[in-house]
């Protein structure tokens, strides 16, 4: 089964929404805090992404999940949670260099 048409493109940003309310069950404005961005950031950045999601399933849409102004927690894997714990320098803020 074939996709047809260009992929839905999902940025980082939007994914690590996702996966902060969706797969960890923070709520938003504890996912804000987590990006370093405002509630009403994340909720648009949520928003998006979900249709974005549905789209792809939907009619069967290739989704890539790239690009964004955002940077990896480095201590990530050590986290207890697997995620970042918020002690570290997480999502939407650029490493110093």
């Amino acid at each position: 089964m074939g996709c047809a048409g260009e992929p839905i493109m999902l940025g980082l940003d939007e994914f690590e929404a996702i996966r902060l309310i969706d797969l960890e069950g923070l709520q938003q404005e504890q996912a804000a805090q987590q990006m370093g961005v405002a509630r009403t950031t994340v909720q648009a950045m949520y928003n998006t992404a979900r249709r974005k999601l549905a789209l792809a399933l939907v009619e069967g849409k290739t989704l890539r999940i790239e690009g964004g102004d955002v940077a990896i927690c480095e201590k990530r894997a050590h986290c207890a949670r697997g995620g970042c714990c918020g002690h570290h320098t997480c999502a939407k803020q650029k490493p110093e260099g």
